[in-house]
């Protein structure tokens, strides 16, 4: 795994370095939205991400502190990914991708009721979330 050198002091290029490809975003909101936690999960997901990529990033992530990588109790031969608290701490990012997206692209499939609650109450919504990542991390 290559050591990510640092090219600038900007905040952005920062987390671009770590989350600006097209796969590794699309890795943490499996993690954080949509339940899925084993490799073949990823693997089947839409935008059908190749096993050779999906290595990388997940070990990349690994290696970042984002994930972390657990044994599965009901599958001795099956790894678990989670989001750690650094991961979790990403929330808000990816909320606000959904929102512009809500705002700018029609089709984007974002659920009306997502909508309404981060209207409603922003960080009641994030809180939510982190809530239920937490205690799903506490789980293992």
């Amino acid at each position: 795994m290559k050591v990510i050198k640092r090219k600038s002091d900007c905040p952005i290029h920062f987390g671009l370095e770590l989350f600006g490809d097209r796969w590794t975003l699309l890795i943490i909101r499996d993690l954080m939205f949509k339940g899925k936690h084993h490799f073949g999960d990823f693997v089947n997901s839409e935008e059908k991400i190749a096993t050779n990529l999906l290595t990388v990033r997940l070990n990349m992530l690994e290696k970042e502190g984002i994930i972390a990588k657990f044994k599965d109790e009901t599958h001795k031969q099956k790894i678990i990914y989670k989001l750690t608290p650094k991961g979790i701490d990403l929330i808000p990012v990816l909320v606000e991708i959904i929102m512009w997206s809500a705002k700018y692209d029609k089709e984007s499939g974002v659920e009306k009721e997502f909508v309404k609650s981060y209207k409603k109450d922003r960080e009641a919504l994030i809180s939510k979330i982190s809530n239920r990542l937490i205690n799903e991390l506490g789980t293992t």
